[in-house]
């Protein structure tokens, strides 16, 4: 065991325990040390995230119980969105949906989409990365609109369904088509959900949602990998118009995660045909593998195309420590 950095000898040396928890609500906009108050509102947002919430409140218990007296820090995945305006998290329904239900858009992988958005806000220099558009693309895929180190939309919405074709996922989809399978095709709401949430997306256009197969199907000329992969970056191409627009500009672009990190042909069919916003890859660059911050643009390029490895559980450290050093 390595003495500075193994395993710790025994729970005393333990300063804290950090928690990702997925939904914190409209009261929770950033980390905060978990207590009854905090435990109760994790709990109240059950039904908004039934697949996250539980299990982390599970979590938290747990720990409680195995070290007691250890202070417990929420990192909180909405907690960066928060800043996110009244004109961009509303939906255009009845008032007494929001105020009753708090249905509006909250945003999700907040953890990511801040750590590597500051990365890359300290790799190229606060001037020059003042629009930012970060690319959370794993299994789950989402976008971020970042002005001045500030989120002002994202991706994903009410859950983390929206926004991005993902793995699984379907993304963005007209509302009556769950609608209209209910009513007449005999689905219920939880199939519909199901088929939605996990067989959907990739997987659904494409038969399999590991995008590395669908790539070597792609290159080998099968058609229904062709489309899911069309499929997929034509939606981030439309993200990245949307968000370019509302912030006016775009600086720097962000890949990270699974797909973002590690697919160069992903990340150039995502920028092909993007030189009107001056987005121009170096392929060279592009192709090069490294686990370290880097720039792949070409010397042309109007805007900073960055891969930033993310790092979440860093991340979730870093936010505790902080809190209690604070």
């Amino acid at each position: 065991m390595d003495p500075e950095i193994g395993v710790l000898n025994d729970s005393k040396d333990l300063n804290a325990i950090g928690h990702r928890i997925v939904h914190g609500g409209e009261k929770i906009s950033g980390q905060m040390i978990i207590d009854q108050e905090v435990k109760n509102q994790i709990k109240s947002l059950f039904d908004l995230a039934p697949l996250h919430n539980p299990p982390n409140y599970t979590g938290i218990e747990v720990c409680e119980e195995v070290f007691p007296g250890i202070p417990q820090v929420g990192v909180f995945d909405t907690a960066f969105h928060q800043t996110i305006p009244e004109v961009a998290y509303r939906y255009a329904i009845p008032e007494s949906w929001y105020k009753n239900y708090h249905i509006r858009a909250y945003g999700f992988h907040g953890t990511s989409h801040r750590y590597v958005s500051e990365k890359a806000r300290k790799f190229i220099g606060g001037e020059n990365s003042k629009n930012i558009i970060t690319l959370h693309l794993g299994n789950g895929a989402s976008m971020a609109a970042i002005k001045d180190g500030k989120c002002i939309d994202t991706s994903m919405g009410f859950s983390p369904l929206a926004g991005l074709m993902m793995g699984t996922r379907s993304g963005d989809l007209d509302p009556s088509v769950p609608i209209y399978m209910i009513n007449n095709h005999n689905l219920s709401a939880g199939e519909v959900d199901k088929i939605l949430n996990k067989e959907s997306g990739l997987l659904g256009i494409g038969g399999e949602s590991d995008m590395r197969d669908l790539e070597k199907r792609m290159k080998s000329g099968d058609q229904s990998a062709s489309l899911a992969i069309n499929m997929y970056t034509y939606r981030i191409k439309q993200y990245i118009g949307n968000f370019t627009a509302i912030m006016n500009g775009l600086d720097t672009l962000v890949f990270t995660a699974g797909v973002g990190e590690n697919s160069d042909f992903i990340r150039n069919e995502i920028c092909r045909n993007l030189d009107y916003f001056g987005i121009e890859l170096d392929e060279n660059l592009n192709s090069d593998r490294s686990d370290v911050v880097r720039k792949i643009n070409s010397e042309n390029s109007k805007v900073n195309i960055l891969i930033v490895p993310t790092n979440e559980e860093l991340a979730i450290a870093q936010r505790t420590y902080d809190l209690l050093e604070n």
